[in-house]
């Protein structure tokens, strides 16, 4: 399942790095994951996508304005956008925009959910989501962090249809019927994000975890570039070794190298 074509509803299917400096972030991840990039257009914000083996894997983008700190922003597949906008702002979500239009690539919704943790919704065209997943350069899975995680579980299920299942310290969001993941994964096939207890000082937030080939190197290159190693590398069983680091911009996003690679 490491290469995509297609998501169904509720999945979530695309990740992008919203920077400052955009050039600096396109060459940070270059070398951290071996990217090839490519670029956009001069006469329009700095924009990079990011590509293993001629497929999507994410963005890099310009965030919307000078206050706003550089962060990784999840998207979730819709096959209507304005349906559900109106789901968020029935299940206590605040719309931050109704539809960002990108034709012919796809529409985009951003939101805030009840416990302030932003996200955007998608509703694809001609690009359906990230086309490589699950595998070493490539986004695995998104967590939010938050304390009321009962609010956050109602207003998912709502919204996506997400259930929920305790696992160990977390809590796993799953969309029942999906099949997606890997076979050899320590959850259900059907988990499609999960929520882990955040500290009183942290503001909710969704996060996102690459796989990566060689921990070590990759908190090397994190620092030698002006990044910070926030936690780590530390075992997280049962299957990997991690670490939690902030790009140059200050952009957080884990690493997380599977132990078969060792």
């Amino acid at each position: 399942m490491s290469e995509r074509d297609t998501y169904p509803a509720g999945v979530p299917c695309w990740v992008t790095n919203l920077q400052h400096d955009v050039p600096r972030a396109t060459a940070f991840y270059r070398e951290l994951f071996g990217w090839d990039m490519e670029t956009g257009p001069d006469d329009v914000a700095p924009y990079a996508l990011g590509r293993l083996r001629g497929r999507d894997v994410a963005a890099i983008g310009t965030v919307p304005g000078a206050d706003t700190p550089p962060a990784w922003v999840m998207e979730v597949r819709t096959d209507d956008l304005a349906a559900t906008v109106a789901a968020v702002r029935d299940a206590g979500g605040e719309v931050l925009q109704e539809e960002v239009d990108f034709s012919p690539v796809g529409k985009l919704g951003v939101f805030t959910d009840p416990v302030g943790a932003t996200f955007c919704a998608w509703e694809a065209g001609d690009r359906e989501g990230a086309q490589v997943i699950n595998e070493a350069s490539a986004w695995s899975m998104n967590a939010l962090q938050t304390n009321d995680t009962d609010r956050a579980a109602r207003f998912y299920g709502a919204v996506f249809g997400w259930e929920t299942e305790a696992f160990g310290p977390a809590t796993m969001f799953r969309l029942p019927g999906y099949f997606g993941g890997e076979e050899s994964q320590p959850v259900p096939r059907d988990v499609v994000a999960v929520m882990m207890p955040a500290s009183p000082e942290t503001a909710p937030a969704w996060g996102v975890d690459f796989w990566i080939d060689d921990l070590e190197r990759g908190v090397d290159v994190v620092r030698r570039h002006g990044g910070t190693v926030v936690a780590g590398p530390y075992d997280a069983p049962p299957a990997f070794s991690q670490a939690v680091v902030a790009d140059p911009g200050g952009a957080v996003l884990s690493l997380s190298q599977l132990k078969s690679y060792e």
